[in-house]
């Protein structure tokens, strides 16, 4: 049975959602108050706070309150245990995909003579 970690499920959770990945993308270039990321998505403010507070529990950003304002910044290295998962994966698949090539390589070599 694989095992599974419950940080990068919350991370790919978060990231599942096309309004949490365009929040994302808008805090990726500075913080913004919640208003201002609510404006293009069209959802109701409570809908927002929702996405908002899926991406605070996967560690994805950080939210700070000044009088009646409250603000959200991006926290890129949250994403380091994803980007490591993605790596080994990659370099599974690669190797697969070497010994394949090297398989059919010696197939084609042998149907030939």
């Amino acid at each position: 049975m694989a095992k599974h970690d419950p940080d990068l499920s919350a991370l790919f959770h978060a990231l599942s959602d096309p309004t949490r990945r365009a929040i994302l993308s808008r805090l990726a270039e500075g913080p913004a108050a919640v208003t201002e990321l609510a404006e293009p998505t069209g959802l109701r403010l409570p809908t927002v706070m929702r996405h908002l507070s899926v991406l605070e529990e996967a560690g994805l950003i950080a939210t700070t309150k000044e009088g009646r304002v409250r603000s959200c910044a991006m926290v890129p290295e949250a994403l380091a245990p994803m980007r490591t998962w993605l790596d080994e994966q990659r370099a599974i698949w690669e190797a697969r995909l070497d010994r394949l090539d090297d398989y059919v390589t010696n197939l084609m070599k042998e149907r030939a003579k």
